[in-house]
Order: C-alpha cells, then sequence, then structure tokens
C-alpha cells in the first residue's frame, strides 16, 4: 500500500521489480490512487486495486471495506510502503488476523538532524528504495536493487507523435515545476538554459507540466523556437509515461517527473533547492553527479526541509546559485 504524490508510488516500482525479478511466482496487489496504476504496467505478477478515498474507501468503514476486499484475494502479508493513519489501519487488521506485516521506516528523526538549522548532523541517509526493500527482506523476501532492468523504450502511438513528431533529434525533457516554490528552479534561470539548449538544431526540447497556470508558462517557453514543444495538458497520464521512456535526458526538479524518468531507464539530472539527495529522494540508479545542489557555503543551512514545505526567511535566492551554464554542461555530458 502506498498513496500520496506521483514520485512517492513512482518510487515503489522499482523495488517491485526487483522484487518480481527474484519471485516471480509471487502475486502482489498494489493498493494506490487509481490514476497511478499505469506505472505498475509492465511489472508482471502484479494486480492493482484502486483506492476510493472519496468513496468506498472513505472513512474507517472504508477501510474497514477494503480491507475485507482484501482479505477475500487470501493475502499472506502485508507490505506498508506508506506508514501512515490508513495504512495503520489496513496493517493493524492484517496483524491481528494473523498475518505478515511489515511497514516502512520513514526515518524521521534522522531527517530532522539533516534539515535542523542548529546542530545540523549532514550526512547521506539510506534512500526511500533502501527502506522499501528492507520492508521486503522483513516479511522473508530480501531482493537486490544493486543491478535493475528497465522495461523496453515504449512504442510511441500516432496521438503522442502527433505533438512531439519523429525522433529525429536528441529529445531532452524539462520538468520546471515542483509542489514547492522552495524546490522550483527561477524561471528566468530556466529560461537560458532551454535557450542554450535550443540553439543546437540537433536538440528538442518537451517540457512536461500540469495546471492551468504552468501549461500557459510553457507555452509561453516555447513561442520563440521551432525545436521547443510543451506536451503539457495535450497527453494522458499513460501516453506521457510512454513518452518519457523515449527521452535521451530528463532535467527535472526534486519531483515526480524526475523520478518517472529513472523508474523507466531515462538519464535525470535533478536540481535541488531547499531540499537535498542526502534525504534519500534522489531519482532511482542515478549517479551522484546528477544531483545539481545549491551552494552550501552560501546557505550553510541546506537542506532547510525533508519535502521543500518549509521557507527559510533569506535563502529565497538557493537555487541561483545553480548556473544555467552548469546545467547545461551537465544536461550535454
Amino acid at each position: 500500500m502506498r498513496l500520496s504524490a506521483m514520485g512517492d508510488v513512482a518510487m515503489t516500482v522499482p523495488v517491485l521489480r526487483a522484487f518480481n525479478a527474484k519471485y516471480p511466482n509471487v502475486i502482489i496487489t498494489v493498493i494506490s490512487n487509481p490514476f497511478f496504476q499505469p506505472l505498475f504496467k509492465d511489472i508482471p505478477n502484479v494486480h492493482f486495486l484502486s483506492f476510493d478515498k472519496k468513496g468506498k474507501h472513505k472513512g474507517f468503514i472504508g477501510l474497514l471495506r477494503l480491507f475485507l476486499d482484501l482479505r477475500k484475494t487470501n493475502i499472506d502479508a502485508f507490505a506498508d510502503l506508506h506508514n501512515v493513519l490508513r495504512s495503520k489501519v489496513i496493517r493493524v487488521l492484517f496483524a491481528l488476523s494473523g498475518k505478515k506485516v511489515a511497514y516502512t521506516d520513514k526515518g524521521r528523526t534522522e531527517k530532522k538532524e539533516v534539515t535542523r538549522a542548529v546542530n545540523k548532523i549532514f550526512r547521506p541517509l539510506p534512500t526511500v528504495f533502501e527502506r522499501h526493500a528492507k520492508v521486503f527482506e522483513e516479511l522473508g523476501f530480501p531482493i537486490d536493487l544493486s543491478n535493475p532492468t528497465f522495461p523496453e523504450k515504449s512504442k510511441l502511438s500516432p496521438e503522442i507523435l502527433s505533438v512531439v513528431g519523429e525522433k529525429t533529434q536528441k529529445w531532452i525533457g524539462i520538468a520546471p515545476f515542483a509542489q514547492h516554490d522552495s524546490k522550483v528552479y527561477p524561471l528566468d534561470l530556466m529560461e537560458k538554459v532551454i535557450d542554450q539548449l535550443a540553439q543546437n538544431p540537433g536538440n528538442k526540447i518537451l517540457l512536461f507540466g500540469g495546471g492551468k497556470k504552468e501549461i500557459e508558462t510553457l507555452e509561453s517557453l516555447t513561442k520563440s523556437y521551432n525545436n521547443v514543444i510543451s506536451v503539457a495538458g495535450k497527453l494522458k497520464f499513460n501516453q506521457e509515461i510512454h513518452l518519457i521512456s523515449n527521452l535521451d535526458v530528463m532535467l527535472s526538479m526534486d519531483s515526480g517527473n524526475g523520478h518517472i524518468a529513472a523508474i523507466f531507464g531515462a538519464k535525470t539530472i535533478t536540481l535541488w533547492g531547499a531540499t537535498h539527495p542526502y534525504l534519500g529522494f534522489s531519482p532511482f540508479h542515478q549517479p551522484e553527479e546528477n544531483s545539481l545542489v545549491s551552494d552550501r557555503n552560501l546557505y550553510p543551512k541546506l537542506p532547510t526541509s525533508i519535502y521543500g514545505n518549509k521557507k527559510v526567511e533569506g535563502y529565497e535566492d538557493a537555487m541561483r546559485t545553480i548556473s544555467p551554464e552548469s546545467v547545461v554542461e551537465k544536461v550535454i555530458q
């Protein structure tokens, strides 16, 4: 069970792939938001159960209904990869019924040590992927994440090709937004990145985002170029996944699109502001040098937040210490 945001759910995918590779005869039922079902389509023996938080599974009665539905499928063990009130209720009900249960240790105390302003202990923590893998080990299913396999690049449908065209150039994805402002690279600097990359006719830049305001902003970034296209609002989620799997590189914030690119084997570069890769949220199987972080010499309190939802006065411009030239250089590299 893993609900919540897109990036969080995406980070379960490589763990489940590794599980399936080692235990191909074990059936997994994933409980998550229905929107995220396409993330799990390529994993054999994975069934998907849509969590209906506003209807069938609302409140305690709804969770009890979910538990009873799950019990009918003869589940042997329950892996709580979310560890919040809703998943705890299901976990306890399974434990009381005599089933094996285990849950992800989010390491909240360790993360506070990394993000606090005073007596900060700045060190790399276990990744989310490692924390999830430990859950399955506790259930009796140790797995190895060190040599992952990724699905083949998706064949692009006529609908997708009508938006982006045939692939005759290097495809560079850019997802310039995140849920919180403290994780978003300043737009004027991102414009410089796009401009420098677009100067090469061998590149095609594909912009990703969602929501009315983001769509309008991304469209405005395409007007001066023939090789910059916004796909925001033009494709369904499963189509975006297929497109992302065909990218040569994805440039993203600490956000969901970066995780999606990485779990489908695309090279992924991430830009970090208030948060930091040491907290364990860097994209799957990407080298450390692909995470470009803000300057801690100038902003020594970084990281200031686990999820980017906390603002620190005077740190609004921290991401400006990541130069557009360094971003472009990394993309070209």
